[in-house]
């Protein structure tokens, strides 16, 4: 086990036309286990197969423990991977693809290495298939043997990429759970991609946003979904994502009014929250976001806003709302909450749920007041 050091690691394409990541700095604790997320073509991959050696960084640095790997060939570096397609030999039986790194990387004896296997094995719960070839496995049972060979490397470092995608739902599920257990036994340093934000958020210590090739925010799951540092991940993180509304903050300061609207939004704000967003932004102009399940379902109060409701969506123990409150704009509410489309519905905010972003740069300028706040009590 080791800790995972990325310095400033950068990768173009096409001579530096095409910029995949960019200057990305990372420190992964010895044991922690990371989720990097992203849309396609944020860097999230290229990213960890630079970690694992498979490509080599334009710029930057990569450490495990203290040794400086950005060089280093693959084969040398202490990493094990799980791959999205399982990446098993199809020629081989289950024992003969788990104790394949073992040949290749080890001085380990013919015995030794299976005895090795077939107690990680049983850890999978797998020792009953260790006679069978890939083709005569599930998909479930073919990423079991991936992650055994992976294991049976007792790596410093694993790297998943993501190794769940093609399981159906209710597999993806367990195998995930099974996944964090065996993390929490093995205690090994890893780096999980996966384009599922849900994946990312329940796996993971901590979470690391991609976008474009940028670090966009890394923290705990519950920090980065209650204090987003921009739009980006305001919008990337939460189902179903985060409300936006383009607002204006009047000239009194107490109020905010939909930018282009005919006057039907207004939204009263506290003196305390007026100063806070007088001091914090400067801006008369602004983007507001609310998550879906803090948009609240009333007649009374001082904030009401009425609605239509335009689409329904149960889902269970919940109802998804389609609001004309703003483009795109969904309440999460209780089941038994079931308007009709084309009812109308009072709704309301509570300013605290309220998240203020630049209208141009996206940032989040309540999380850059937050944090000079932590700094200056620190």
């Amino acid at each position: 086990m080791a800790r995972l050091t990325l310095e400033t690691l950068r990768k173009e394409y096409d001579r530096g036309r095409v910029v995949a990541v960019e200057d990305l700095s990372l420190d992964v604790d010895d044991g922690e286990f990371i989720t990097v997320v992203g849309p396609s073509g944020c860097g999230k991959s290229t990213t960890l197969r630079m970690v694992a050696g498979l490509e080599s960084p334009s710029g930057g640095s990569i450490h495990i423990g203290d040794e400086d790997v950005t060089d280093q060939n693959a084969r040398k570096r202490d990493v094990a991977m799980v791959f999205q397609n399982y990446a098993l030999y199809p020629h081989k039986t289950v024992m003969q693809n788990m104790a394949f790194g073992l040949r290749m990387s080890t001085d380990l004896s013919k015995d030794e290495r299976r005895e090795r296997v077939r107690e990680t094995a049983e850890m999978m719960g797998i020792e009953d298939l260790l006679d069978d070839k890939p083709d005569e496995l599930s998909g479930g049972q073919k990423q079991r043997v991936a992650l055994g060979r992976a294991i049976v490397r007792e790596p410093d470092v694993f790297l998943f990429d993501e190794p769940l995608s093609n399981l159906d739902a209710k597999l993806r599920t367990t195998m995930r759970t099974e996944i964090q257990r065996l993390q929490n036994e093995l205690g090994i340093t890893s780096l999980y991609v996966t384009h599922d934000q849900e994946e990312a958020m329940t796996m993971g210590d901590r979470i690391v946003i991609l976008n474009d090739g940028s670090l966009q925010q890394a923290g705990r799951p519950k920090d980065v979904y209650e204090n987003p540092a921009n739009e980006f991940v305001g919008g990337f993180v939460g189902s179903p994502s985060m409300n936006f509304l383009d607002v204006r903050v009047e000239r009194d300061g107490t109020r905010l009014t939909l930018v282009d609207d005919d006057g039907s939004f207004s939204y009263r704000l506290s003196e305390s929250f007026s100063a806070t967003l007088r001091e914090a932004t400067g801006e008369d102009e602004l983007r507001v976001g609310i998550r879906p399940e803090d948009v609240e379902t009333t007649s009374t109060g001082p904030n009401v806003v009425e609605s239509t409701v335009g689409v329904v969506e149960p889902i269970g123990s919940d109802n998804y709302l389609h609001l004309d409150v703003g483009p795109d704009f969904i309440a999460r509410v209780d089941s038994d909450v079931d308007p009709s489309p084309g009812e109308t519905l009072g709704v309301t905010l509570d300013e605290s749920d309220l998240h203020v972003f630049h209208p141009e740069t996206g940032e989040s300028l309540l999380y850059r007041e937050s944090k000079q706040k932590a700094t200056a009590t620190q």
